[in-house]
């Protein structure tokens, strides 16, 4: 589902601070039910690693990741000194629950904090980053995914918009309905344990 950017941008997050002058794309979110006190991005992670991939992001990234074999989009993956690391405090990265600069799949992880994460990647579409945010609500969480894009190339625009129907209707709602049900499974509205 998505929501408003003033929604996002009311959080209060690191992201905000880092990413200053960077275009907000979108923001889509997953309402999570239930999960009791102290839920973080650790457990959501872990949810979605013990999950079966969706066979949608599978096709979808096989086929991007083909389409960057062919026209060279990917020959150089981000490398951690070209992001917005040096960005971070030594207390960022001490707090970090993941090392700054670690890899994960296309990007590279810039911190990931109890309820905030931020990731950057780059190639010859696109700049971009991925602040995941979990906040608590009356009913349980609610899970942001905020994508942030700069401009690389005259490519940029046309590659956004042919993506934007995958993205926005099969993508994204088959990533949100994948971890709210494992979140449900996990940890439902009538979860009582720690």
């Amino acid at each position: 589902m998505r929501v408003s950017r003033a929604e996002y941008l009311s959080l209060e997050i690191k992201a905000h601070e880092l990413l200053r002058g960077i275009p907000l794309y979108d923001v889509t979110v997953a309402d999570l039910p239930g999960g009791g006190a102290g839920r973080s991005l650790a457990d959501v992670r872990r949810l979605a690693r013990s999950t079966r991939p969706i066979r949608t992001a599978t096709v979808l990234f096989g086929v991007r990741r083909a389409l960057g074999r062919l026209f060279g989009w990917d020959r150089a993956p981000v490398r951690a000194e070209d992001t917005l690391l040096s960005r971070l405090s030594e207390n960022d990265r001490r707090n970090s629950e993941i090392a700054p600069g670690t890899r994960d799949g296309a990007f590279v992880v810039l911190y990931q904090f109890p309820t905030e994460a931020l990731s950057e990647t780059r190639n010859a579409t696109v700049r971009g980053w991925i602040s995941t945010v979990l906040a608590a609500t009356e009913a349980g969480y609610r899970l942001y995914w905020a994508v942030y894009v700069l401009p690389v190339s005259w490519i940029t625009r046309p590659y956004l918009l042919l993506i934007e129907p995958f993205r926005r209707f099969l993508l994204y709602p088959a990533m949100a309905r994948r971890i709210r049900r494992a979140w449900i499974a996990a940890y439902g509205p009538n979860f009582q344990g720690q």
